[in-house]
């Protein structure tokens, strides 16, 4: 009943500075949600204010906090509508999302066509179990290896695991990985897996431990025992890092999460030779920079074969907010696995796979792949803006396509927050990283709204 109250409250809402006057005006001035007038003025100057304490937001987080394991710290807008390239929030305000849902919303929200399938797959079939075939999950399978070989990449894939998430995409292929290499030697020394500073593999245990990063690890000590790490780029060190007792290396050809970081063509080319003369399984976590996002179906799709994965992984934008994730291997590793060595109640269910099939045809179209190119300049060209008018402040920019790192000389939280209240969404990546990830079908001139917004954003942090 609080929901629907608070929907109809932001059906009828008032222009903000009106409601927010009216809001300060009402509250006694001892109150602990009180409004100063100063407060008002700032308020009323801005378009899309962070809810305040006596908001119908602040009223349905306080009602709902309680009940929710603590794991995310939230800004106070709460979402409850996506069109396109924007999202709506319970108090009726407008973002210009340059988020995308962390590079899941590759369609933009709420694409007509993926809504409709959503419709009629769920009155057809949702879920039938792993137990018995379905038309979705091997017909997703067979289009994910013809576009993935099609697009010039991992040209010897040859079977799919389909799962629910990145975190279990990547959990399966580090035990393919294992199972792999116990194949190979089953004396049992070929175990370690190798991975790379300011990576990010997921927070399951195994995609935990070869996600070296204190915040996320410190917690939940001992990690799953052998995992190694090395430097992103560092070839040098290569022959020591991955050695006869490697049974995988994975790493992220663009490093999201760590700042948009990405691992160039000469260090995944030497990678993979390496991890040849060891007899090691080289892993591409592509969860967030694949599926078109670098304006190529896979971030490494430019690599000759040579440099090609063992196993790739996916997830994000394979479902467009609906969840599915998908591990590809390799005849090598596919003919080492065998019935009962892994499973999933829910992934490859009809609907999910229905879905992605539609996904994947789109986002293999080489229009909407120039499209991304196109827009990848519009953006590079504001971000030599930006760092002409703002000089000391902007740094580097990173990434490929539609994932985009701006690196600052500072805290990015709050020009995150002051883009938030003028209408723009944006994330931060690693150190002092602006990170972008938007729709791929979001047009040029919002990508320049949402620049111009990302600028009054800047300046008004430096006043």
């Amino acid at each position: 009943m609080a929901f629907r109250a608070s929907l109809r409250l932001a059906t009828t809402a008032r222009p903000a500075a009106a409601r927010l006057f009216s809001q300060a005006t009402s509250v006694p001035t001892s109150s602990a949600s009180s409004v100063t007038a100063a407060q008002i003025r700032r308020d009323a100057a801005l378009p899309n204010p962070d809810p305040a304490e006596d908001s119908a937001s602040a009223a349905l987080v306080r009602e709902h906090a309680p009940f929710m394991v603590a794991t995310y710290a939230r800004p106070p807008p709460v979402f409850v509508k996506g069109q396109g390239s924007y999202l709506y929030d319970i108090e009726n305000r407008k973002y210009l999302d340059f988020t995308a849902g962390i590079a899941v919303n590759s369609l933009g929200h709420c694409d007509p066509e993926i809504s409709d399938l959503i419709a009629q797959q769920s009155k057809t079939l949702m879920h039938a179990s792993n137990l018995y075939y379905n038309p979705w999950t091997g017909a997703l399978s067979k289009l994910l290896i013809e576009q993935t070989i099609a697009s010039g990449g991992m040209h010897d894939t040859a079977a799919v695991f389909i799962c629910n998430s990145g975190s279990e995409a990547n959990e399966a292929g580090i035990k393919f990985a294992r199972k792999a290499a116990k194949v190979l030697d089953p004396s049992g020394s070929k175990t370690e897996i190798v991975s790379f500073r300011n990576a990010f593999h997921g927070r399951t245990m195994g995609a935990l431990s070869a996600t070296p990063n204190p915040k996320y690890q410190a917690p939940f000590a001992p990690m799953v025992p052998g995992c190694r790490v090395g430097d992103l780029n560092d070839i040098a060190a290569l022959p020591a890092l991955v050695t006869e007792s490697t049974c995988s290396v994975i790493v992220e050809p663009i490093q999201g999460e760590g700042g948009v970081q990405v691992a160039s063509d000469e260090f995944l080319l030497a990678l993979a030779a390496r991890c040849r003369e060891v007899g090691a399984v080289l892993h591409y976590d592509e969860i967030q920079c694949g599926l078109s996002r670098t304006g190529q179906l896979w971030a490494h799709s430019h690599l000759p074969p040579d440099a090609h994965p063992d196993i790739l992984t996916t997830a994000k934008a394979l479902g467009n907010g609906f969840p599915i994730g998908a591990t590809l291997v390799n005849g090598r590793v596919a003919e080492k696995i065998k019935v009962g060595d892994h499973g999933t109640t829910f992934g490859g269910n009809p609907l999910a796979c229905r879905l992605a099939v539609r996904i994947v045809e789109r986002l293999a179209d080489p229009a909407l792949q120039r499209g991304v190119a196109e827009k990848s300049q519009v953006f590079r060209d504001g971000f030599e803006k930006l760092a002409g008018r703002f000089q000391g402040l902007v740094q580097e920019v990173r990434g490929k396509g539609l994932i985009l790192g701006l690196q600052l000389s500072e805290d990015p939280a709050p020009i995150v927050k002051a883009a938030r209240e003028r209408g723009l969404l944006v994330i931060t990546a690693g150190t002092n990283t602006l990170r972008f990830v938007p729709s791929l079908v979001m047009s040029e001139e919002e990508i320049k709204e949402g620049l111009g917004v990302l600028e009054e954003a800047i300046l008004a942090t430096r006043a």
